[in-house]
């Protein structure tokens, strides 16, 4: 959840790695700090809060020189104070580290080094990385051999980068486990090392990707790729598309904002190039699964953490309905300690904005570990999820999501997740090619429909206006609805900071019910389906205790429409795809409620984009 970003080359290093923070200002931080190395000399200058505090620091306190290394950090370890910020020192100012990720055995290395007489200055497990590497950079006279070393010696996901001031042109970068992508950027004569990719996209798109235990020694002149011992390494360049000014707010006031309206757009990226309504096929580039392999299942088990997880829950219904395999959910932090069962007719589906997540991370190599392949439906290319899933990778090219509130991915990962559903029922012979063609050409007017929606967004504001001082909101949904309904909850407390509670409709009455009196907006899914009588008995029984009724109807409703205090017109699709379409309000009233009360739409206090520590 950190970020980082080095640079090595003819350009000054501050300008560069400060904009690349400000890029990587979506992952949510702390504090911040730069060290630059110049005439054998670090210059170290940090501060507590957002990236202005650092700037002020740096007008007041200047810094000049061609190579460095910075960082923002979201504490794990100690208060939120300036001797915790990055970058750390060892005792002798030799070296300087920035770390991304948690090392375990922390205590037990620190205890170890006390007793060598180090006094440590902050309260980071980093400041142990730092003090290690200067002994043993002193021990063996070997910058690179002693950085080996230490990172061979810690335990958990890290990624961490380094400096030593008697080694000008050279930065040292290792990745241990998945704690977070390190990417190396090849320039002409100047090379960059990040944490993501918007990071350093404005100055090369040729792009190397650390994996567990492998090192880069990265020059102006050039990189080198070495395992932790030493061993050489051959790296494959890839070339990333990305063009940094689609990150731009581009005119509204908020990347949240934005994110939302992309989603016509983003929608259809994701069905771009898979589809083919005139033969009713499905065709998933990046899937490595066989028909044979498909046929076979007979269960996935669908991970996530957070929104993702929320997803997972509505691809089980697509996944079920469409192709008649059986879905378990579980969350990413759970997964693995649960001991699952699972055989060679077993997949794993996991689901990830940043594809760095470290708890899907962890239950996709439980997978591997009991043979079993994972087929991830993620956004960020390159990422560590990308490369561990065998059974294949789903892009859903919804491009950078800035905001820490998931929004397009989320509709990307619904989008995505209705194709494998349609994939696998192929596979199986589950439906006819006549009804696939049926399904795909439902999904091909969902981003139109989306469009509609965007159009007149005034309803959203008129109700932030009149529920804005509400301490507590009720979501309710059925069946594909009921994950709506978690999803619509998340969003509002996780923005606008109200407490929401999202409950399947049905368990209304086992407990929620009690909380519903005048002062309770509820939030009720009620577009047409299968159970759509149920939620209008639902919508009765929220009305008769006083709670205050915001419903989501077709707009051909007129029981619903009669009944609730406000409506919100969903147009109309497939009884599945509708909660592609329900999500849209949630976002939108959410965001509204947000910007009402004046939080941090973008930034929510607490909150990272990737989460790459337990």
């Amino acid at each position: 959840m950190c970020g980082i970003v080095g640079y090595v080359g003819p350009r000054e290093a501050t300008d560069v790695i400060v904009r690349g923070l400000e890029l990587l200002e979506y992952r949510g931080y702390d504090s911040a700090g730069i060290a630059i190395l110049e005439d054998a000399e670090f210059q170290m200058r940090r501060s507590v809060g957002k990236l202005v505090n650092l700037r002020r620091r740096l007008h007041a306190e200047p810094t000049a020189g061609h190579q460095g290394i910075g960082h923002t950090r979201w504490a794990t370890h100690g208060a939120v104070t300036e001797a915790n910020a990055h970058p750390h020192r060892d005792s002798s100012g030799r070296v300087v580290v920035i770390q991304n990720g948690i090392v375990e055995n922390y205590l037990e290395l620190k205890g170890r080094l006390i007793e060598q007489g180090i006094t440590f200055h902050s309260q980071t497990d980093t400041e142990v990385i730092a003090q290690m590497l200067g002994l043993y950079t002193a021990e063996y006279g070997d910058f690179q051999r002693a950085f080996g070393q230490v990172m061979s010696e810690l335990r958990g996901g890290n990624a961490v980068v380094a400096m030593d001031q008697t080694q000008p042109d050279l930065i040292l970068a290792a990745r241990i486990g998945n704690a977070g992508a390190v990417v190396i950027g090849h320039g002409d004569e100047e090379n960059f090392v990040a944490s993501d990719l918007p990071a350093i996209v404005d100055y090369t798109q040729h792009m190397v990707f650390l994996e567990d235990g492998e090192m880069a020694l990265v020059r102006s002149t050039g990189v080198e790729y070495i395992k932790l011992d030493g061993t050489p390494i051959s790296k494959t360049t890839t070339t990333v598309a990305w063009d940094p000014v689609s990150a731009a707010k581009g005119g509204y006031k908020h990347f949240m904002h934005k994110e939302i309206f992309e989603q016509p757009r983003t929608t259809t990226d994701t069905l771009r190039g898979r589809v083919d309504l005139e033969t009713g096929r499905i065709d998933l580039d990046g899937l490595n699964l066989s028909d044979a392999e498909m046929q076979q299942l007979d269960c996935i088990y669908a991970v996530a953490c957070g929104t993702a997880w929320h997803a997972c829950l509505i691809n089980k219904y697509f996944i079920e309905t469409l192709a008649r395999v059986r879905v378990e959910v579980d969350y990413g932090s759970e997964f693995r300690y649960r001991n699952p069962v699972m055989n060679e007719r077993t997949l794993l589906l996991a689901l990830t904005q940043s594809g760095e997540t470290v708890d899907t991370l962890a239950a996709m190599a439980e997978a591997r570990e009991q043979g079993v392949k994972s087929v991830a439906i993620l956004n960020a290319i390159g990422s560590q999820a990308g490369r561990l899933a065998d059974g294949g990778a789903i892009y859903i090219h919804s491009g950078p999501e800035i905001s820490v509130a998931s929004t397009k991915v989320f509709t990307g990962m619904l989008m995505a997740g209705y194709l494998f559903a349609l994939r696998l029922a192929q596979a199986r012979g589950t439906l006819t090619s006549a009804e696939i063609r049926e399904h795909i050409q439902a999904l091909i007017e969902i981003p139109a429909k989306i469009d509609t929606m965007l159009k007149d967004t005034a309803v959203y504001d008129q109700l932030a206006d009149l529920y804005h001082h509400s301490t507590d909101m009720l979501y309710l949904g059925r069946w594909v609805n009921a994950p709506i309904a978690l999803e619509g909850a998340l969003k509002m407390k996780e923005i606008s900071y109200i407490h929401a509670e999202g409950y399947p409709a049905g368990e209304m009455k086992h407990g929620p019910i009690a909380l519903i009196d005048e002062r309770m907006p509820v939030i009720c899914i009620a577009t047409k389906d299968h159970v759509y009588e149920k939620m209008l008995s639902n919508v009765e029984q929220v009305m008769a205790r006083g709670g205050k009724v915001i419903a989501l109807i077709n707009p051909s409703d007129k029981l619903v429409r009669s009944k609730a205090d406000h409506v919100i017109e969903v147009p109309e699709t497939t009884p599945l795809l509708a909660a592609v379409l329900n999500v849209i309000p949630m976002q939108l009233f959410s965001y509204a409620m947000a910007v009402r009360r004046g939080a941090d739409v973008d930034q929510p206090r607490n909150l990272a984009k990737s989460v790459t520590v337990e």
